[in-house]
C-alpha cells in the first residue's frame, strides 16, 4: 500500500440526480425511485496523469481510498499491420494484457484486472467481512489474483466448466476461497448462488455493474486511448457479455467532454456478441428497452455453442437507467455479432498483423471491426478505438509456470439455500 493524494469525488444517481457521499459501499440510488446506476462525479475535472504505479496513474478518475501493489495498465498504440490490411488510416489499438515489448504487464491477461484493482482499492479495510464475486472466468481470475496479492478476503463463485480459466503465477493466498456450481451451469447460476452468500452477515457483494469502481476501472481503456491519441475517437469497438465495459466507455467519454481538452464528440459504440448467444443484439435490434423473453433451455444451448464463454451473461445491465440501452441510444451505437469461425479467423489475422495473441472475446471485437469495414459502417479515415480486452495469454503461459486453482466445494444446481449457506460457513470457520 502506498500513501497518495486521496481522490475526491461524490456519487450521483442517474435516475433522479440525487447527490450523496460514498459512505458505506454504496451501490444504489438512496431514493430507490427506479432501477438505475449511480455514477462518480470527480472534483478533478481535467484528468492528470499522476506519478503513481500501474493503473493508479489515472487515480484522478478512480473512486479509491488507497493504492494496491502489483497493477499493470492499459496501453494504446496506432496500428500499422491490421490498419494497413483493413485500409484504415487512424486505427488505434487499446491493448489490455501481457505484452512486455509494448509495456503491457497485466498478469491475468485481461482488462478485468483493472476493475479488480479499482474495486479492491475502493474498499476500506474490513478484515471481518468477505467480498463476494461471481464470474464466468476472466473476472474471477482477476479478483482472485488481486485479492490474493493484497490479502483481501474473497469468496468466488465460478461455474465448474470455466475452472480452467483460474490459472495464476503462484498458488493463491488462503484468504481466497473458490466455490463452483456443477458442470452445465453458467454465469447466471454463479450469480444466483452468490446471492445466498451475500444474505449472510459476514459477506458483502462486489456489486457488478452497479459498483462505480468496477465501471471506472474498466473505463481506464478509454482514458489510456484518449490521452494517447489526443482526442476522443469516433468509433469504439468492444466485445460484450454484460455490456458493463461499453457503459464504462460511454461514461469516460462524458467526463472527457467535460474535461474540454479532447473534443466534444461521443464515440459511436460498436459492441459485439458471439453468435448464436446474442440476447443484447436481439433486444437492441427490436428497439426494446427490455431484454426479450429467453427460454432457459435454448439460452444454455446457445452458451454451450459459443467459444467466448465470458460473453454469456443472461441478465446484463441493459434496461436500467444509465445502463447499456441508454449508452447505445446516446451514442447512436450498434450491436454486432460474430460467429466462432469469424472470431477465430480474426484472432489469426490479428496475431499475423500485430504480432501478439488475443483471447477469444477480443477476437469477436476484431471480427466485428473487419465486418464493419467490409460493409462500409466506418469511414477509412475515422479515428477508431479497438479495445482488445484480453491478450498475450499464450505469451505469458510460454514464459511462466502456472498454478491452477481448485474449488473448495462444488455445489449442485439443486442444492438448497440453507445447504449452500451452511457449506460456506464451514469454509470460513
Amino acid at each position: 500500500m502506498q500513501n497518495f493524494e486521496k481522490t475526491e469525488y461524490y456519487l450521483k444517481s442517474v435516475c433522479c440526480g440525487t447527490e450523496f457521499n460514498d459512505g458505506n459501499w454504496e451501490l444504489n440510488c438512496p431514493k430507490n425511485i427506479s432501477p438505475s446506476l449511480i455514477r462518480t462525479v470527480y472534483t478533478q475535472k481535467q484528468l492528470r496523469i499522476r506519478d503513481l504505479p500501474g493503473l493508479y496513474c489515472f487515480a484522478d478518475w478512480l473512486p479509491i481510498n488507497r493504492i494496491l501493489g502489483g497493477s499493470g495498465k492499459p496501453i494504446t498504440y496506432k496500428s500499422e499491420g491490421l490498419a494497413k490490411k483493413l485500409g484504415l488510416k487512424n486505427l488505434y489499438i487499446n491493448f489490455n494484457g501481457y505484452w512486455p515489448e509494448k509495456g503491457a504487464f497485466v498478469k491475468t491477461g485481461t482488462f478485468k484486472e483493472f476493475e479488480a484493482y479499482s474495486v479492491c482499492a475502493r474498499i476500506n479495510p474490513t478484515p471481518h467481512k468477505t467480498l463476494v464475486v461471481a464470474s464466468a472466468g476472466n473476472t474471477a481470475r482477476a479478483f482472485a489474483h488481486v485479492c490474493s496479492e493484497n490479502k483481501i478476503p474473497l469468496l468466488l463463485f465460478v461455474p465448474y466448466d470455466y475452472l480452467d480459466t483460474l490459472w495464476f503465477e503462484k498458488p493463491l493466498n488462503q484468504c481466497v476461497k473458490i466455490v463452483s456450481i456443477e458442470s452445465g451451469s453458467d454465469y447466471y447460476d454463479a450469480i444466483h448462488f452468490s446471492n445466498y452468500a451475500i444474505e449472510m452477515p459476514d459477506f458483502y457483494p462486489e456489486g457488478g455493474a452497479k459498483n462505480v469502481a468496477r465501471r471506472d476501472g474498466m473505463g481506464l481503456s478509454v482514458l489510456s486511448a484518449v490521452t494517447t491519441i489526443g482526442k476522443i475517437p469516433d468509433y469504439y469497438f468492444q466485445a460484450i457479455g454484460s455490456g458493463t465495459g461499453a457503459i464504462s466507455a460511454w461514461e469516460a467519454n462524458l467526463r472527457f467532454i467535460e474535461d474540454g481538452r479532447y473534443g466534444n464528440n461521443k464515440m459511436k459504440l460498436m459492441v459485439s456478441q458471439n453468435y448464436p448467444f446474442i440476447p443484447i443484439k436481439e433486444a437492441w435490434d427490436a428497439k426494446s428497452r427490455d431484454m426479450l423473453p429467453m427460454n432457459e433451455e435454448i439460452a444454455r444451448k446457445n452458451v454451450e455453442a459459443i467459444n467466448a464463454k465470458v460473453l454469456s451473461n443472461r441478465k446484463p445491465p441493459y434496461s436500467l437507467i444509465g445502463g447499456l440501452f441508454d449508452a447505445l441510444s446516446d451514442t447512436n451505437g450498434e450491436v454486432l455479432a460474430a460467429t466462432n469461425y469469424e472470431a477465430q479467423s480474426a484472432a489469426e489475422l490479428f496475431e499475423k498483423t500485430e504480432g501478439i495473441d488475443i483471447d477469444i472475446a477480443a477476437s469477436v471485437a476484431v471480427a466485428s471491426l473487419i465486418d464493419s469495414v467490409k460493409n462500409h459502417k466506418v469511414e477509412k479515415n475515422a479515428v477508431i478505438m479497438l479495445n482488445i480486452t484480453g491478450g498475450g495469454i499464450d505469451r505469458y503461459m510460454q514464459t511462466h509456470e502456472l498454478h491452477y486453482a481448485q474449488p473448495h466445494h462444488v455445489f449442485k444446481l439443486t442444492d438448497s439455500k440453507e445447504f449452500v449457506k451452511a457449506k460456506i460457513s464451514e469454509l470460513f470457520k
